[in-house]
């Protein structure tokens, strides 16, 4: 039996330079609008000599996804190669997703009275939606399907340092002990602005 690929996304937070360019290509190439950010670059321990480090952030489409299991309306769907995605025909904008999702990927554009949040959005990893393929309405719900055209996603296509890998679990598994073994040579220096433009 063919076995289908785990699609995953990883950042490697010793290459990230915080640069956002992530964030502002996901949103021009998928024409998000003001205040949704499909990706997020964040810098935990700001300020602190050697403890500084970026990471960008999205939806991780995971394998038991919590935004699935707890959708009262059953938007969310799985597909063959692990990415998750969700039908915005079906969202009632609800917000559970949001409470059950540890990184935070689900938007909503509105913030409105009685809790009116208007219907969630989150990274699709470039895979499109439940419209049909190339359709005009798969572009203006869910942004480009650059999967579909053989393309890794608009994030990792823009990340100048490679700090953002995304493909088959086991390719980008092997990349990251890659990395972690080729630390043990020579200096063990975060990769920034020397190793990336020197």
């Amino acid at each position: 039996m063919y076995e289908y690929a785990r699609m995953k996304f990883y950042c490697d937070e010793d290459r990230c330079i915080d640069c956002h360019g992530c964030e502002v290509a996901c949103s021009d190439a998928n024409e998000l609008p003001v205040g949704i950010h499909r990706r997020k670059v964040i810098t935990l321990n700001e300020g602190i000599e050697g403890k500084e480090f970026s990471v960008s952030i999205a939806c991780m489409h995971c394998t038991d996804a919590p935004c699935f299991q707890v959708c009262p309306v059953e938007c969310f769907y799985i597909r063959e190669d692990g990415i998750v995605l969700h039908d915005k025909d079906k969202c009632i904008g609800c917000g559970y997703c949001l409470y059950a999702c540890p990184f935070g990927a689900p938007q909503f554009p509105r913030d409105g009275a009685f809790g009116i949040r208007g219907v969630m959005d989150k990274c699709t990893m470039c895979a499109g939606g439940p419209a049909p393929t190339f359709s005009i309405k798969e572009r203006e719900l869910y942004g480009q399907n650059r999967i579909a055209e053989g393309k890794v996603p608009m994030c990792a296509a823009i990340c100048s340092t490679n700090a953002l890998i995304v493909g088959d679990a086991a390719h980008v598994a092997a990349i990251k002990r890659a990395r972690d073994a080729a630390k043990g040579k020579g200096a063990m220096t975060p990769y920034g602005w020397d190793q990336a433009y020197k």
